[in-house]
């Protein structure tokens, strides 16, 4: 038994916004790891019924992920550039780029309704990523006898977390798909690779360490372990599960070769995220072109796009996000896939 994560298997399911379900973090979590649930683009109560299907499919813990995003400052000149830039993208779709930007989804900071729920359904592990809480939630969550984690892309962000007494640090390299955890989106990023980030951590810190970014097999959570992590985070390995939420476009890209192709980019959603290379991504990064506008009022003009373009058939402006190891993805039931890393585990631990 691991002690941080209560699961039998040193393996994490990662939260995944928008792609995970309560379906997938149960099976997950029935298999022997730690299903998870990623709720920062749900409203409280949409949250609220995920986390009681999920129990209703598992009697074992699952882990529940909130944005911890500083919210987004006003800036209506970038903005309007950005939505300038955009515009001969919804064009070609016969459609007007939105007049304004709306901030989607609100910070687990300011938002009294979602820190309410979990103290009321009490999950059994809680997780922050962009950043952390105030103290007093860290504190009553830990009253409600909840166990915390946080992302750390580097040692100073993992050293806040270990001040605000959370119970233990996912290290995010750089390999990994989705949004970077980092804190402050406008920081320089060093880009440290799981590896180096984990064997940091390990050294620099007393908190259990998750390492992810890159791992998507047995043999990378054995190298994760021999690191000195107690677990892998996988993301990207669980999106081709028949009970991920990534619908058809996704799946395909991220089985063929494009799924190979990824990039770090801040054009989607206004903070760096590592996803599939599309026609949005390289005609937002071209030369000439404006900063975006911030998380995630970028994202709501992405999301707009993509679900104008969809009805043509194009998923050319949709966040596919993956890691870059997402050619070794297997398209298995989740249960199965835990199965198959388990018994991989344990043939690269010989």
């Amino acid at each position: 038994m691991i002690d941080i994560l209560g699961t039998e298997l040193p393996i994490v399911q990662a939260p995944m916004a928008g792609v995970s379900t309560p379906e997938l973090a149960a099976a997950v979590s029935n298999a022997g790891g730690l299903g998870s649930l990623g709720i920062g683009a749900n409203t409280a109560e949409q949250a609220r019924a995920a986390i009681i299907q999920t129990r209703a499919l598992t009697e074992r813990q699952f882990n529940v992920n909130v944005f911890c995003h500083e919210p987004a400052k006003r800036d209506k000149k970038r903005e309007a550039d950005w939505l300038e830039h955009l515009t001969p993208l919804f064009s070609d779709f016969g459609a007007d780029a939105p007049a304004e930007l709306t901030e989607i989804y609100q910070s687990f900071l300011t938002d009294e309704a979602a820190f309410r729920m979990l103290l009321d359904e009490r999950p059994a592990i809680v997780s922050f990523h962009f950043g952390l809480p105030s103290a007093s939630r860290i504190a009553a969550l830990r009253a409600a006898g909840v166990k915390t984690l946080a992302t750390a892309t580097n040692l100073a962000e993992a050293q806040a977390i270990e001040a605000a007494g959370i119970d233990g640090i996912v290290a995010q390299g750089i390999e990994a798909g989705g949004h970077r955890g980092m804190f402050d989106p406008e920081a320089v990023d060093e880009k440290l690779s799981t590896f180096v980030l984990t064997r940091i951590l390990v050294a620099k810190t007393r908190l259990p360490v998750i390492a992810a970014g890159g791992i998507m097999d047995g043999a990378g959570i054995r190298a994760a372990l021999d690191l000195g992590a107690v677990a892998a985070q996988l993301g990207t390995a669980f999106v081709l599960c028949p009970e991920s939420a990534a619908n058809a476009g996704y799946r395909q890209n991220l089985s063929s070769e494009r799924g190979s192709v990824t990039r770090l980019t801040a054009v989607l959603s206004g903070r760096p995220a590592r996803g599939i290379v599309n026609r949005f991504i390289e005609h937002c990064e071209a030369a000439g072109s404006p900063l975006p506008a911030p998380y995630p009022l970028a994202y709501d003009a992405a999301k707009k796009l993509h679900a104008i373009a969809a009805k043509s058939g194009s998923n050319e402006f949709a966040a596919h996000w993956a890691g870059q190891a997402a050619a070794l993805s297997r398209e298995l039931p989740a249960g199965q896939l835990v199965g198959t890393l388990a018994r991989e585990l344990h043939a690269a631990g010989r």
